[in-house]
């Protein structure tokens, strides 16, 4: 009975961290506001934290 708790305490353990996703990057913005300049290629990758400005290019879009 001792080892059947073990076992059971065991898997609920596991599964518990075995579900977990990394998380993902934020997407670019789609379109900028009414009025202002869209942000640069360059100015965005900084923003979003990116080590490309190649998703944020307009020619580049996929």
């Amino acid at each position: 009975m001792k080892s059947l708790k073990i076992y059971l305490a065991t898997g609920i353990f596991l599964l518990s961290f075995s579900c977990v996703a990394p998380p993902r990057p934020p997407k670019p913005p789609k379109h900028p506001r009414h009025g202002a300049r869209p942000m640069p290629p360059g100015h965005a990758k900084k923003v979003y934290g990116s080590k490309s400005a190649r998703p944020f290019a307009p020619g580049h879009r996929k």
